[in-house]
């Protein structure tokens, strides 16, 4: 379904947006003492995932747009599943919904925002896996 090369498994996954094979956070998104921290290299195959000092800033520009996707798909869903909510309640789960995936939105803004720039390499991925296999 989500198959690498695609830029979609990249930022689902949370991987380097060259080569798909390494971790693009220094930890999970939901660890806050390492809250949505972006390593600074790949650890194989060493593409520096910043291109200048704050770089992330426009990532805050894509988070509002996911912010707005999974507010959006809550009340879909709570349309779908038949309820009958009233206003303050639809709120209420928006902002819960929010709340919990906050990191996760975070982290894959950043994502989305660094695939925006760097593209899948194929060739660096395959020398990757032979590397691996060897």
């Amino acid at each position: 379904m989500f198959l690498k090369g695609t830029k979609l498994y990249a930022i689902l996954f949370l991987k380097c947006p060259r080569c798909q094979e390494g971790a693009f956070l220094e930890s999970s998104p939901y660890n806050l003492s390492q809250f949505n921290k972006v390593k600074e290299r790949c650890p194989e195959c060493d593409l520096k995932y910043s291109l200048e000092p704050s770089f992330y800033y426009g990532s805050m520009y894509v988070s509002y747009g996911v912010g707005i996707a999974v507010a959006v798909a809550v009340y879909v869903i709570s349309l779908i599943l038949g309820l009958t909510l009233t206003p303050i309640r639809i709120f209420i789960a928006i902002v819960t919904a929010l709340i919990v995936s906050m990191p996760y939105i975070g982290a894959v803004s950043k994502s989305i925002w660094a695939s925006m720039f760097f593209k899948y390499d194929k060739d660096i991925a395959t020398k990757i896996k032979h590397h691996k296999n060897d």
